[in-house]
């Protein structure tokens, strides 16, 4: 270098798919501003990511956080940041400066998909981000496949309600109860569930006001 020549600033060099990707990720850093703030932000910024700092940490994160980096602390581990259990949370990386079982609880207790321990280091950073990404991807999917899962349940569920109900009411057998629903459905150009849900709250409607009738 030629004397007086401005140092080179140097990039990580990304190159995998979802690697690249790490550079359109939108970060929060709830730490203090410290030597350990400042590295994490800078080594973020080399990466390409765009970063917004906050502390004290805030109850309410901008909109669009894809990761969440939040210092543990004991002044802030019985706050309870409703964002990081929201159904649409960031992923959560964990900044920790010591370890206890306060500390563990609590970085448990946010839900964090990573830890990054201090002193922050650009060592491990990288490896964390991603961890926590995919970890946090990987969660986001179950839940959806379970909700589905528990929405077919109760489908399921109400069907065969909605079909006591039409067997009871209509004196009609399970086959012919599951027909007429089915043509219900078809019908009003909606789904088998929705019919039966219609079927079964509709029962228990009529039953509520037969009961308070009986009592009057």
């Amino acid at each position: 270098m030629a004397d007086g020549a401005a140092p080179k600033r140097h990039t990580l060099r990304v190159t995998s798919p979802q690697l690249k990707e790490l550079r359109l990720l939108k970060i929060a850093v709830l730490h203090p501003d410290d030597a350990d703030g400042r590295q994490l932000t800078q080594q973020l910024q080399r990466i390409g990511c765009q970063v917004q700092v906050f502390w004290p940490p805030v109850q309410v994160l901008p909109e669009g956080i894809d990761v969440a980096f939040m210092a543990v602390q004991p002044d802030f581990i019985n706050l309870r940041f409703e964002w990081a259990h929201s159904e649409d949370a960031p992923a959560i990386i964990a900044v920790v400066t010591y370890e206890n079982p306060t500390i563990v609880e609590a970085v448990l207790e946010i839900g964090a998909k990573a830890v990054l321990p201090s002193p922050v280091r650009s060592f491990g950073l990288l490896s964390a981000l991603v961890v926590a990404r995919e970890a946090h991807k990987e969660s986001r999917s179950l839940a959806r496949r379970l909700r589905k899962v528990e929405a077919k349940l109760l489908g399921v569920r109400q069907l065969t309600e909605a079909k006591a109900v039409l067997m009871k009411t209509h004196n009609v057998s399970e086959g012919q109860a599951y027909d007429l629903i089915r043509e219900q459905a078809m019908s009003k150009r909606t789904t088998m569930e929705e019919i039966a849900a219609a079927i079964v709250n509709a029962s228990e409607i009529l039953s509520l006001g037969v009961h308070k009738a009986g009592q009057g």
